[in-house]
């Protein structure tokens, strides 16, 4: 008679739990969302805190464009980093830094708080914005991931324009606006954390991390002559959205004298969410006539801008604001249409890189320099340079463009 024979079992992995794959991507679309709804509220509510402070408009404008330098700098380092340790490990990192900067807005005593926290806020989303759309497609079924892509683009766009919907109305119907927002902020920052915590992780941890943090600009070749064409309407269409949050609510109350939170929300609102809707309902149409018709749309809506501050009328500008949206949405997405079929793939994370370079220059820096030449020579002849710099690249670009039309 045998012995019974004893098993032994390697000690199983215990399998983490993790969330359903719909409700994973649903929280993962919400958590992206919530990283721009703090960088719109920031629109209208940088205007309470001049008021507030009372700070000069130079300091509003620095305010707002240092959110460029923070995401770029995040962007250029960190942007690859999820492709080798994992999706997780950054979101979770970006979403502690997005709590920070939720924090010293809640209690900021001054601008320069202001200035610290904008900071954080764009390397947050600097940090966040690669690994997030990357995880949205990833997390979509196998037969919809288009669906992923659209969450992406409608958590970016969509988000900024109902941050800065929602704060406009918040300071119109409460004191506490601030206080108010970014407890909200920061509770849904705080779900996003665990969310993505409790999701499944999508990519296997590869070598290289610390090579990936080099920033690399580098245009092949092949793309350069689309990418120059794009180049001068892409920092055109960067600089009216610049002007959509960094300017227009501070114009509400300065040039057409309306103390109205919801209508500083609403100048921040507009042209974000048009290029929401133009975006996707254009992602069909051929890029060459996309980019032409942003063109024209960016030059008629700096146009409209301008005539509206000339006239004295706020509904002749948030028009121009809605055009430029347009010119946004078609412009932006068929440049990347054109350019990026010309690289091959190992070749594309330079060009991203050289594309964000342009669009978060154009975000920050000519608002800066607006900023500072609003004290010499009048708020309203600053915004008229500044509204015509951005007609005048949109047409070297439209000719750019013909010339690529007629060798073709």
């Amino acid at each position: 008679m045998s012995l019974p024979q004893l098993t032994t079992k390697a000690p199983a992995t215990r399998r983490r739990r993790t969330l359903p794959a719909g409700l994973a991507l649903t929280g993962a679309a919400l958590a992206f969302t919530s990283l721009y709804l703090a960088a719109g509220a920031l629109t209208p509510l940088l205007v309470v805190y001049k008021q507030q402070w009372e700070f000069p408009p130079s300091l509003l404008t620095l305010a707002f464009a240092v959110y460029a330098i923070g995401f770029l700098a995040a962007v250029l380092t960190l942007g690859s980093l999820s492709d080798h340790v994992g999706r997780r490990p950054v979101l979770i990192g970006a979403l502690v830094i997005q709590l920070a900067s939720n924090a010293l807005f809640l209690v900021a005593p001054d601008v320069g708080w202001a200035i610290a926290g904008r900071i954080v806020q764009g390397v947050a989303s600097g940090a966040a914005t690669a690994a997030f759309t990357a995880a949205l497609v990833e997390l979509a079924p196998p037969n919809k991931k288009r669906l992923g892509t659209i969450l992406g683009s409608v958590g970016l766009t969509g988000g900024l324009s109902a941050g800065s919907l929602l704060a406009g109305l918040a300071i119109q119907l409460t004191p506490a606006a601030n206080a108010i927002s970014f407890t909200v902020l920061m509770i849904l920052t705080v779900l996003g954390a665990v969310v993505v915590v409790l999701s499944p992780e999508t990519v296997t941890s590869t070598p290289g991390a610390l090579r990936s943090m080099v920033p690399r600009v580098a245009i092949p070749p092949a793309a350069r002559m689309e990418f120059a064409a794009a180049a001068p309407v892409v920092a055109a269409v960067w600089m009216l959205a610049g002007l959509s949050g960094g300017l227009a609510p501070s114009m509400v109350r300065s040039v057409f004298h309306l103390d109205s939170g919801l209508l500083n929300g609403l100048a921040g609102f507009i042209a974000p969410a048009v290029s929401t809707v133009i975006g996707l309902s254009f992602a069909r149409v051929d890029p060459r006539r996309a980019m032409t018709i942003g063109i024209h749309a960016s030059i008629v809506g700096a146009i409209g801008i301008i005539g509206g501050v000339f006239a004295g009328s706020l509904a002749i500008m948030i028009i121009g604001q809605a055009v430029a949206g347009v010119g946004f949405g078609a412009s932006f997405s068929a440049a990347l249409r054109l350019i990026f079929p010309l690289a091959a793939a190992h070749q594309r994370a330079g060009i991203v890189a050289g594309i964000y370079v342009v669009s978060y220059v154009a975000f920050g820096v000519p608002i800066v320099i607006e900023g500072q030449l609003a004290g010499p020579l009048g708020e309203v002849p600053a915004v008229v340079c500044y509204t015509a710099l951005t007609v005048l690249l949109a047409l070297i670009s439209l000719i750019a463009q013909t010339r690529i039309k007629r060798r073709a």
